[in-house]
């Protein structure tokens, strides 16, 4: 491959030449590897401002790149909350100087995730907010909603929603059934998911407004979703990396490193999960990625805050379980990666792009056989509360571009000098 003024200008097969022969042209080796369009977070915790000594825009961002990601849209539940649009232009202000890969800010939908009166949701997209979400809680007033939904719909927007009944989730720790039964903990039953999922769906339909669902756990909620789009509503669904493949049985050690929200589920709601994403059920692989602390982690279950890391090996985990030991469908990791993400955020235009000549040269490239062991300890986040500490991999994001600005190169394949690449 040949990259020429942050565009690609060739991309050969090996032997075939080495491209333009610009002076001004980087050529790079990718003989053995797999070359993706760069990955898209739709869902990412970035903890500043508030709470940096889990996460900055620089850590979180620099984790981002390594794990083959040119774009992150960054969740609104920071310490003050983003909630204005003097609060989004600060986000962006602060990744324009600091950030490894362009970060989008995610507008909070009510104020101080309060969930008793709208932000400005209209100011907050006019100031550069592509998606509107209180995430951490979910918006249970379906009247401010429906509100909600029809400000996305004014500004082309979209509303992603917690999915969590709070008077049924109550307070569930662990998936229903087995797991909570094994460990003692409270109950986080499927209903608490699927409920809110079935009520916010037909508020979608009714209004018009955009909905995406965050981080889908359930077989239930996949046939609600699926459901959904039979009838044309506007909505659109996610799933985590790590709810493709992991499972209740882990949560049976009470290792707070296992706990997240929604809970790991069952084998079952796994397959589904797989199934939906490869029939397009489900939209979009988002990470959650949730950066805490190890002393806050370090406690009882109870009470260790929810979340895990995602954004250094959301690839890997993807693979795996989309490949069944084997080689997953590229493509369709490349969709559910890059190109559906993007679409999602409205961001088709700078992201998720096809690797051809004359298109930015916005990329990943991944080993495939890596055999990557994760350690805790080598986390490029600021924080180490990965669930995948031990396990092997057989694929490695080793280098990431974004328009031909080199944000990782971890085996040197690109040879180029490392910068920040923000907003």
């Amino acid at each position: 491959m040949t990259v020429q003024g942050g565009r690609i200008a060739a991309v050969t097969a090996p032997g075939n030449g080495s491209g333009t022969g610009a002076a001004d042209a980087t050529t790079a080796d990718c003989d053995g590897l797999i070359m993706l369009p760069a990955l898209v977070d739709l869902h990412t915790h970035l903890r500043e401002p508030g709470d940096t000594a889990s996460e900055t825009i620089a850590s979180g961002t620099r984790a981002a790149a390594h794990g083959g990601y040119s774009d992150v849209l960054a969740m609104a539940n920071c310490v003050p909350v983003t909630d204005s649009p003097e609060r989004v232009r600060h986000i962006i202000e602060r990744a324009a100087r600091t950030a490894s890969c362009r970060v989008h800010p995610v507008g909070a939908v009510t104020k101080g995730l309060a969930g008793r009166e709208l932000a400005p949701l209209d100011a907050m997209a006019a100031a550069g907010a592509l998606m509107f979400s209180d995430d951490g809680v979910c918006v249970d007033d379906p009247t401010l909603l429906v509100q909600a939904l029809e400000a996305a719909r004014r500004t082309g927007t979209l509303v992603a929603q917690h999915a969590q009944c709070p008077r049924l989730a109550e307070r569930g720790q662990v998936n229903a059934g087995a797991a909570a039964h094994a460990t003692g903990l409270p109950p986080w039953p499927a209903t608490g998911e699927e409920a809110i999922v079935a009520r916010d769906v037909v508020l979608a339909g009714a209004t018009g407004g955009r909905l995406h669902i965050c981080h889908v756990s359930t077989a239930g909620t996949v046939e609600i979703v699926r459901w959904a789009k039979s009838r044309g509503w506007p909505v659109t669904a996610e799933v985590t990396p790590h709810h493709l493949l992991l499972t209740d049985l882990l949560t049976h050690d009470t290792d707070p490193l296992h706990k997240v929200n929604p809970p790991l589920r069952s084998a079952e709601d796994v397959a589904a999960l797989r199934a939906a994403l490869g029939d397009g059920t489900i939209d979009a692989v988002a990470t959650d990625h949730a950066p805490h602390t190890a002393s806050s982690k370090d406690r009882h279950w109870c009470e260790a805050p929810f979340g895990m890391l995602g954004l250094e090996t959301a690839l890997p985990v993807v693979a795996e379980a989309l490949g069944a030991g084997g080689e997953p469908d590229w493509g369709l990791v490349a969709t559910v990666m890059s190109a559906g993400p993007a679409r999602i955020a409205g961001l088709a235009d700078v992201a998720g792009r096809p690797l051809r000549a004359g298109e930015p040269a916005t990329f990943t490239l991944v080993d495939p056989r890596a055999d990557w062991r994760v350690d805790r300890t080598e986390s490029i986040s600021a924080s180490d509360n990965t669930p995948f500490h031990g396990m092997t991999f057989r694929h490695r994001v080793v280098a990431t571009m974004v328009e031909g600005c080199v944000t990782a190169d971890i085996d040197h394949r690109l040879g180029s000098r490392r910068r920040a690449c923000g907003r």
